[in-house]
């Protein structure tokens, strides 16, 4: 398989991952399986890929370990992403590696360590003026924090990711806050 095609079935990996109501939203998969397989697939072509690839298999790869349960192999992974990204002096790969490492932290029980990383990555948007990114930043905190019990300060993340994702008017991010919302409250 070459690395375009990969790319295109990537989409597909939605028809078996959900956000667990039960669970605090985490990203969960209906197919353990097939999900392994298409990190398989990543992990061989790692071996041929130019380090631009690298950077976006390693954070695949990354992202659907933490989904499988195993984000010991996540946290590995993403900070490959984030050396690559320090490296490159590229501020949006860092920002966004620190929030899929900041969540990775957080499936393994890292949350304070993983509101840190949240923080930087809000922090960092800020101070380079990348607003599209602040909207994650804020609610995978909330989400973290919301786990947390600290749920007053986790709604208030979400107020502020749902004002900036209706300035967007993504209506897949719009609804994902709307359900954090509705969850922190009935918590």
């Amino acid at each position: 398989m070459r690395i375009v095609d990969f790319k295109k079935n990537l989409s597909s990996i939605n028809e078996f991952i959900y956000f667990d109501s039960n669970d605090y939203l985490r990203e969960k998969t209906t197919n353990p399986l097939k999900l392994k397989q298409v990190i398989a697939e990543a992990e061989n072509l790692l071996r041929i890929s130019d380090e631009e690839d690298k950077y976006f298999l390693y954070g695949t790869v990354g992202n659907l370990y933490r989904i499988c349960g195993e984000p010991e192999k996540a946290i590995n992974y993403l900070n490959y992403c984030l050396n690559y990204a320090l490296e490159e002096e590229n501020i949006s790969k860092e920002i966004v590696t620190l929030i899929r490492l900041g969540e990775a932290l957080k499936y393994h029980k890292k949350h304070n360590k993983a509101i840190e990383f949240f923080d930087e990555a809000f922090n960092k948007c800020k101070d380079n003026k990348i607003d599209s990114y602040l909207d994650y930043a804020l609610q995978h905190k909330g989400k973290c924090l919301m786990e947390l019990g600290m749920l007053d300060e986790a709604e208030k993340c979400f107020i502020k990711a749902f004002k900036l994702r209706e300035f967007k008017g993504d209506s897949t991010l719009i609804d994902s806050t709307k359900q954090a919302l509705d969850l922190v409250k009935r918590l």
